[in-house]
């Protein structure tokens, strides 16, 4: 299987002033080129080299530490981009709406649970919403570059929505004062996108 490394679909300044510039061109150029890059050189010549990433995080405990860490590391980014829009913010609507109602009890019961996730991780991580194996929502946090796709997971899903607590995300802007960038991550939520991709796992 041929990975390649996607372009940002919204231009570096795009997300500005939530995002800065200077964060996003080191993000997208620095930090996720290198895990592509390093993932691939990882599986090259391998057996993993011709399976898709969620076949190869489903068995990650088997894998070398560089293909959990850099495939894990590809992969959120990859999703991360998708679900960030300039014009983002605002409120889910349709059968994501009616599932956030149903399984949080309110968005705002939610969006708590989920800042919570984000912003309790301890060092750097992720935090995530994903659909269980019964089609219900849960949110959770992971450590590193792992998901709730790798059988290493403590709360397995499909992810549909990931925020990047890591400070290589964040600390040009907002230094150490996490909360503030969780916060301003709800300006930018592209929730047509996340409405996809819930649809997509049902």
């Amino acid at each position: 299987m041929k990975f390649e490394f996607p372009a940002l679909p919204f231009a570096y300044d795009a997300l500005e002033p939530h995002i800065d510039r200077m964060t996003m061109e080191i993000h997208h150029t620095k930090h996720h080129r290198a895990y592509f890059d390093k993932f691939t050189a990882a599986i090259q010549g391998t057996e993993l080299e011709n399976k898709s990433l969620e076949e190869i995080f489903a068995s990650i405990s088997k894998a070398p530490a560089a293909v959990r860490n850099n495939g894990g590391g590809f992969y959120n980014h990859n999703l991360f981009w998708e679900i960030l829009s300039p014009k983002g913010g605002g409120l889910p609507g349709g059968k994501l709406a009616e599932a956030i109602n149903k399984d949080f009890g309110s968005f705002e019961a939610f969006k708590t649970k989920f800042n919570d996730a984000a912003a309790n991780r301890f060092g750097s991580g992720w935090a995530w919403l994903s659909v269980k194996a019964d089609k219900s929502l849960c949110v959770c946090s992971s450590p590193n570059q792992d998901n709730p796709l790798m059988d290493v997971h403590d709360c397995p899903g499909l992810p549909i929505m990931g925020l990047d607590v890591w400070e290589h995300a964040y600390y040009l802007k907002y230094q150490n004062r996490r909360p503030d960038y969780i916060n301003a991550f709800w300006s930018l939520v592209n929730w047509d996108k996340v409405s996809e991709n819930y649809e997509k796992a049902l």
